[in-house]
């Protein structure tokens, strides 16, 4: 279920995948500056997928930011 991903359970896979360290990964952030490209992404939302969230990568596309991320994850607990 959703409910297991948090904010910052996102950042730490965010920061996993960019081998960065969470508290350099700011919730407005563009993620792709840091480095993510479209296959780590695609990554992340399978991973969020399998616990849970109903979150796609195109949604995902139109603005990479965690913050952003963050509120697509929220709107699908609400379905």
């Amino acid at each position: 279920m959703s409910n297991r991903i948090t904010l910052e359970s996102m950042r730490a896979d965010i920061a996993r995948i960019l081998h960065e360290d969470p508290a350099d990964i700011a919730d407005d952030d563009n993620l792709m500056d840091l480095g993510l490209d479209s296959m780590r992404t695609m990554t992340l939302a399978s991973r969020w997928r399998d616990e849970g969230a109903a979150i796609e990568f195109s949604e995902m596309a139109f603005n990479a930011t965690l913050k952003y991320w963050w509120s697509l994850v929220q709107a699908s607990r609400q379905r």
